[in-house]
């Protein structure tokens, strides 16, 4: 048996309350408004909530107070319109209006008619965090690019924001951001319900010849991050590692860790998404503007960055390497600079390309797509190949090229 409230018009109260008696649950509540039934579950006298997906009945402070109580909300929507208010408030579980209870029940308890089965996959996939200091040095950029070239090389990938100030990935490539699919998954993490078929449900697909990527996409107003906490942020990227080969989060810049709340363990933390991300991640690809800003603030933040992981596991890309902003031999002085100053050996740089980046933004494309041939992109590709990929995938894949280079020679000579 379990305790379920109700927020609807007076005529679907009426039917459903009748049915889920009959089929021996408890009607917790019915509640005209959706602050009455935040008031409900805040008293923990319900399991589970059926609501109208309106904005009388659904609002900002119920999901909140669901998300706190533990509570699985199911949206009834009649129109379209009402779809869209329940993806804005990141409400992924919807059901039609005129839906029976027997489904509605299927629904919320979990039933496997609605709940397609998660494949067994023995393998542990990737997780990449990209991170970078405060001045825009290209987290979201190379984000989607290391995705791009994941997916070329035959990998399932998901692509995540997970930047709590200000998430970008989703105009980055053409995608509708209504919907926060990482805050989605948060949620559905708290209560216990994310699975490869959720993350599938709510996660949307960029499609492309080279080889496509989920994207769960970020939260679109910066007042939302108290969604993504540290405990569900981890439990999304565990369940990610066993829905995906690789998963590339973009995380913020910000490593701050909020010390005048640290007092009470219970706080929500601005930038617990990040440090939650960066200490999860089996790699971390630091990233930096490669100019004399942009080197000096990565030198101080790295330092604290190696702080909170592991310098083993951190790769440290320089971006925009340009002779314009740095001077002659502009590779060499970045090289100089970050051992000199950082202790930061074997650096990635990646050559300035502003044409190739701005026809992938224009065009809502990844760099891969749009200019394949840009020193950007092929740097991008042997960042990918020689720090990200397995080295047995790269003897392979070196071995079948030579293949059939021979095997073109002897067409030829034929």
């Amino acid at each position: 048996m379990a305790r379920i409230a109700l927020a609807l018009p007076l005529s679907d109260e009426d039917r459903l309350g009748i049915d889920l008696v009959r089929h021996g649950h408890e009607l917790a509540g019915r509640c005209s408004s959706a602050d009455e039934l935040a008031a409900l579950l805040a008293t923990g006298r319900a399991d589970y909530a059926v609501v109208a997906a309106t904005a009388r009945y659904l609002n900002d402070r119920l999901i909140v107070e669901a998300d706190a109580a533990g509570v699985r909300i199911i949206a009834l929507v009649a129109q379209e319109s009402e779809r869209r208010h329940a993806a804005e408030l990141g409400l992924h579980e919807t059901a039609d209006a005129a839906s029976e209870w027997s489904q509605l029940e299927l629904m919320l308890l979990g039933s496997p008619a609605f709940t397609a089965p998660a494949a067994v996959d023995p393998t542990r996939g990737t997780v990449i965090a990209v991170w970078g200091p405060a001045g825009s040095p290209g987290r979201t950029t190379l984000s989607i690019a290391i995705a791009a070239e994941l997916a070329a090389a035959g990998h399932t990938v998901a692509l995540a924001d997970v930047d709590t100030h200000s998430g970008s990935i989703a105009p980055a490539i053409g995608l509708l951001d209504e919907a926060p699919g990482f805050a989605a998954a948060c949620r559905l993490a708290g209560s216990d319900s994310l699975n490869r078929a959720e993350l599938e449900r709510i996660g949307q697909r960029y499609a492309t010849a080279r080889g496509g990527f989920w994207v769960l996409t970020g939260i679109g107003r910066p007042s939302r991050w108290p969604e993504l906490s540290a405990e569900r942020v981890s439990r999304v990227i565990a369940e990610c590692r066993t829905w995906v080969d690789y998963t590339v989060l973009d995380t913020g810049a910000s490593l701050e860790n909020d010390e005048e709340i640290s007092s009470d363990l219970f706080a929500p933390r601005r930038n617990a998404a990040t440090l939650t991300a960066l200490a999860d991640a089996d790699r971390v690809i630091a990233v930096g503007s490669a100019d004399p800003v942009g080197l000096s603030r990565f030198l101080r933040a790295h330092v604290d960055l190696v702080e909170v992981v592991d310098s083993e596991r951190v790769a440290v890309v320089m971006n925009r390497v340009r002779a314009s902003a740095i001077g002659l031999d502009a590779a060499a002085q970045v090289r100089q600079t970050l051992l000199r100053f950082g202790g930061i050996a074997a650096p990635v740089l990646i050559p300035h390309d502003q044409a190739a980046v701005d026809a992938a933004v224009l065009s809502g494309k990844t760099l891969a797509d749009v200019a394949p041939r840009s020193p950007a992109r092929l740097a991008v590709a042997g960042l990918v190949a020689e720090r990200i990929l397995p080295p047995v995938a790269i003897e392979r894949r070196q071995g079948r090229r030579a293949r059939t280079r021979v095997a073109r020679t002897q067409f030829r000579r034929a």
